[in-house]
């Protein structure tokens, strides 16, 4: 099996796209970025545990989140701390929120946004449709708000749940009622939109950054508890289907479980491009994950789960695969210790502002 494998399992060099990757072993205080080799050609030491991930910014600065103290839901995805730090590990930004999770985005006008827990009013919680019945926590139930910051900290903009029609999105039968929504994805469009994604809900959307309303939607099992929800240079949009509680028509291809990767048509929310295990069974992470259009047209999948990250051209052939060989401590939860969990990668160009003039280039 390809995952009794760690570091380069394979690269077509003539089909690949050339470039860097960036992921961070999840529940290590490291961030790497590798060559097409798998050599690693640059690392970031972190001050403490990173939520979930980082990506790079143009200039070189790495942009990610930590796990701090001071929450103590008991909800997965915990962050904190946002830090942006130079090329040689310097912290030059910082914003902190206790509530943060998941997910934060640097916008195009130089603010950041991200996502974070509110506990819901009563009043609100009474709409929740859907979840195990008596799952709530200590009989409340939790949602997100989001919230742009600017470079000196100032909020600028926010945008809570009870701006959704509650009633139209459902939790997922077999969730617990204690979160609405688990936010897991944010993305913030160059018009100031956001995209969101909602794992409990399998909903994914895009808020109007003017009115806060949703202006696109698709909420539907098929997406299983997807992540990373996010444009992609043609206009469409992509997600990584987890295809965890995923029923009905439209799952993987030939059955057997599995996950799929989407490319939708917005105007038509089909879905016009899909990548899945053949059998389905073979590619499957039914939790964190993701995936990147790179400008050659392949796609740069991150199967969390395994901690495979790996390019496949247009007809869904392999053509450049790395296994993370970072063991999550077995200090961590019985879960998930002594698995190689990415929670997400990016390729980067060598001529690409992230990386040009660094990495030898």
């Amino acid at each position: 099996m390809r995952y009794q494998k760690t570091g380069l399992i394979s690269f077509d060099r003539r089909r690949a796209t050339p470039g860097f990757t960036l992921f961070s072993p999840m529940h290590h205080r490291i961030a790497c970025l590798i060559d097409m080799e798998g050599n690693i050609c640059h690392q970031w030491e972190l001050p403490d545990h990173p939520a979930n991930y980082a990506r790079l910014l143009p200039g070189g600065n790495l942009l990610v989140a930590h796990r701090i103290q001071g929450n103590h839901l008991p909800f997965n995805g915990i962050g904190g701390r946002i830090i942006e730090m130079d090329w040689d590990g310097n912290v030059v930004w910082e914003y902190v929120d206790p509530m943060q999770h998941h997910d934060f985005h640097r916008c195009a006008n130089g603010n950041t946004i991200y996502l974070a827990w509110e506990k819901m009013p009563e009043a609100l919680a009474q709409r929740v449709q859907g979840g195990r019945n008596g799952s709530e926590l200590n009989g409340a139930i939790w949602s997100e708000y989001i919230r742009e910051v600017s470079p000196k900290g100032e909020i600028v903009w926010e945008w809570h749940a009870d701006n959704l029609e509650i009633e139209r999105y459902p939790i997922c039968p077999v969730c617990p009622r204690a979160e609405f929504g688990h936010g897991n994805s944010i993305y913030s469009l160059p018009d100031g939109d956001v995209m969101v994604s909602f794992r409990h809900n399998h909903l994914v959307f895009v808020i109007d950054h003017i009115t806060k309303k949703v202006k696109w939607e698709m909420c539907t099992p098929i997406l299983g508890h997807q992540h990373d929800f996010h444009v992609i240079p043609n206009g469409n949009y992509m997600v990584f289907a987890n295809g965890a509680h995923a029923f009905g028509p439209g799952t993987v291809p030939g059955g057997g479980g599995g996950s799929r990767v989407l490319e939708i048509d917005p105007a038509t929310k089909k879905i016009v491009w899909q990548y899945f295990g053949r059998p389905g069974y073979l590619f499957n992470s039914p939790y964190i994950s993701g995936a990147e259009r790179l400008p050659s047209g392949n796609t740069l999948i991150c199967e969390g789960n395994w901690g495979n990250i790996f390019e496949v051209t247009q007809d869904s052939e392999i053509v450049w695969e790395y296994v993370n060989p970072f063991v999550v401590p077995m200090t961590e939860s019985q879960d998930i210790a002594g698995s190689h969990q990415v929670f997400r990668a990016y390729r980067y160009a060598a001529d690409s502002p992230e990386i040009r003039g660094r990495c030898g280039t």
